[in-house]
């Protein structure tokens, strides 16, 4: 064995309170399987400084391009996505080496007075800066006779948050895991149902990159994917890419397992696409064996996608990729 120590790996992540705390616990469990010390190395993106709202910038990519430039030119080891941030087309020179468990893929709602998402009173403002959201909470709300009005919003959980504490609106939606990565999960006043609001795909979960030809590190980074959490949010993408939707377009989509006691029977994908006013909705879902490749995963998610489509999907989305 060498004196010397090893070389650390440097990881790539952007700069919110977020992203570092997510790309720290993926460091801890990267040095466990590798044995050689992680450093954080801070990336600023284009959707970290642009203040415009993410539909009017596109959504797509804007928080991973220059994530990916960093790994294309040798500056950092890996990187650490919100795998609901990454474009569904991955480039050649880059590999998915690692998806780790899916955390809690629900939205939540932080509310004054903890009040629950049913319980808001009339004309009450729910900051947003999700046309997913807004599209499924104002369906919601017309379907049950509720009155909101859904409110675009930006800026980190703090900023978010400061609305309600100032008065200016009377809740928010958030990702339950981003909450809970950053310690915070104990001021959500609501989990939103899979029934009422569908996360985003691939919401909860986490991509770990880094570049295609880095075989050794391809491996060792492998050792922390998990196969039923990456076949779902495979299933979940695919459908978006075949409704070549943006991730900022007004798609919610989830896989999830559905069992007989302990053992694992078939996945069973659901997805809607809505207007942003809620006024026309498609929600559909299909089920099939747990898919045992990228292949059978991706075929779940096009199958959907395509019955989607033929109800009238396509018209109900206000960015289409390009």
């Amino acid at each position: 064995m060498s004196d010397y120590p090893l070389k650390p790996l440097r990881l790539g992540t952007r700069r919110s309170r977020l992203a570092m705390a997510q790309s720290g616990q993926v460091a801890e469990a990267v040095h466990r399987v590798t044995g050689r010390p992680v450093e954080l190395v801070e990336i600023t993106t284009y959707g970290d400084t642009s203040r415009e709202h993410l539909a009017q910038i596109g959504g797509t990519g804007v928080f991973v391009t220059a994530l990916r430039d960093a790994l294309l030119r040798g500056e950092v080891d890996f990187a650490v996505h919100s795998l609901k941030d990454l474009p569904t087309t991955q480039p050649a020179d880059l590999v998915l080496a690692a998806v780790p468990v899916r955390e809690d893929p629900r939205d939540v709602i932080v509310a004054r007075d903890a009040l629950k998402f049913t319980d808001l009173p009339r004309g009450a403002r729910i900051g947003t800066g999700s046309p997913r959201r807004a599209a499924q909470l104002n369906a919601y709300a017309r379907s049950h006779g509720l009155d909101i009005e859904t409110v675009p919003i930006r800026g980190n959980v703090d900023t978010r948050i400061g609305y309600i504490h100032d008065g200016e609106l009377d809740a928010v939606v958030l990702a339950a895991a981003g909450l809970s990565r950053i310690g915070r999960i104990d001021e959500v006043t609501d989990f939103l149902s899979v029934d009422t609001v569908l996360p985003a795909p691939g919401q909860g979960a986490l991509a770990i990159e880094c570049a295609a030809d880095n075989a050794e590190l391809i491996v060792a980074l492998g050792e922390l994917d998990d196969p039923l959490t990456r076949a779902a949010v495979t299933a979940e993408r695919s459908l978006l890419a075949a409704l070549e939707a943006g991730c900022s377009a007004p798609v919610g989509a989830l896989a999830d397992l559905l069992a007989d006691g302990q053992i694992v029977k078939e996945m069973r994908l659901r997805a809607v696409v809505g207007t942003t006013d809620g006024t026309r909705t498609v929600q559909m879902s299909t089920t099939g064996p747990v898919p045992e490749t990228y292949d059978q995963a991706t075929a779940l998610g096009r199958e959907l996608a395509t019955e989607m489509l033929a109800q009238g999907a396509a018209g109900l989305m206000g960015e289409r990729a390009q």
